[in-house]
């Protein structure tokens, strides 16, 4: 397979001193503007690729950095450090501002968690799909309200309904109307950011099954976020395991949840349930997250809530490092624990 995305040393860190509420607050115990303030790490030197026609999976708890990575791949912030690059194109060189009027937009593009949130109420359907084939593919007249009937018909969504608002559509129509916005343009990677986490069930199901059937006919690649470990099990290729801005495991997906490898990942796993599960004692993670305000770098993120951690973890951050041959983990006791 061809490398689609290339993240290389990725970094995204928020100066506390922008934020609001308790955090903003601090800022008044610095001096000397935002070079000085504290910051918040919310990705930290991430590297990983995505081929051609794969569907890669990010997961971890809430908190640990998934969305702002995923808003940073898909250049909706700008990233603090790091490369970003689509094929041959470095995208990182660009502000997030001037890259959402380039062509190559149409490239990449994201579903987001709330469909409800993330139209525009004022949009009809129609205008809501029509929007970026009218600035990237700058689609007018009948060729655009073919193509916004296209999207539409592929995605399931009535044509009928494409004159209705956002308030006049269920969860699932409204969810479909935000996969025909993305997929209309017809974009090579689409990042899907917790899809279906506001639907009932039902239509969860519904959903996963059009993404899977757009997948192979437009030839995609994806980049799927969810809590849900046992649909990113079904659905992925390859997973990535993220905790506190780092990732901390990645390799083939069924591989990852037969074996993990990192304590971290032991833990998730274990909390799926499972019939062949049921009666067996989950594994329950002890103490509290570390501060991901201006973290030690000597100090491994997971130390203080691992099992395993020794003297070793408080010296030295592990790496990345590769496990066999196709799998990675950040941990210096990964093969013992295997």
């Amino acid at each position: 397979m061809t490398a689609l995305l290339d993240i290389a040393e990725l970094s995204k860190r928020f100066p506390i001193g922008t934020a609001t509420g308790p955090l903003g607050r601090l800022r008044k115990r610095f001096k000397g503007g935002p070079d000085h303030l504290p910051h918040v790490f919310a990705v930290d030197d991430v590297n990983f690729t995505i081929q051609k026609g794969e569907t890669v999976g990010l997961v971890g708890e809430s908190g640990c950095g998934k969305s702002t990575l995923v808003r940073v791949l898909t250049r909706l912030l700008d990233p603090t450090e790091g490369s970003v690059k689509l094929g041959a194109r470095e995208l990182s060189l660009m502000s997030a501002a001037r890259f959402a009027r380039d062509p190559d937009r149409a490239r990449i593009q994201m579903v987001f968690q709330d469909a409800g949130e993330s139209i525009n109420p004022r949009f009809t359907a129609f205008e809501a799909i029509a929007d970026p084939l009218r600035r990237l593919k700058k689609l007018r007249g009948d060729a655009l309200k073919a193509k916004v009937e296209q999207a539409a018909t592929r995605c399931g969504l009535p044509l009928e309904l494409l004159s209705r608002f956002p308030h006049q559509l269920s969860g699932g129509q409204r969810a479909r109307v935000g996969i025909a916005r993305a997929v209309g343009v017809e974009p090579e990677l689409l990042v899907l950011d917790e899809p279906t986490a506001a639907l009932d069930v039902s239509v969860q199901v519904v959903i996963l099954q059009l993404l899977q059937r757009l997948k192979v006919e437009l030839g995609m690649s994806y980049v799927f976020v969810s809590h849900d470990l046992s649909v990113v099990r079904l659905l992925c290729d390859r997973v990535l395991v993220m905790y506190l801005g780092k990732i901390v495991e990645a390799g083939p997906a069924r591989e990852v949840f037969d074996n993990p490898l990192h304590p971290y990942t032991k833990a998730l796993v274990s909390a799926v349930p499972s019939i062949e599960t049921r009666g067996v004692a989950k594994l329950r993670l002890q103490g509290e997250p570390r501060s991901p305000i201006d973290p030690d770098p000597n100090v491994c993120r997971f130390y203080g809530r691992c099992q395993v951690g020794v003297d070793a973890c408080k010296t030295s951050m592990p790496p990345l490092r590769k496990v066999g041959t196709d799998r990675e983990v950040a941990c210096h006791f990964a093969q013992a624990s295997a």
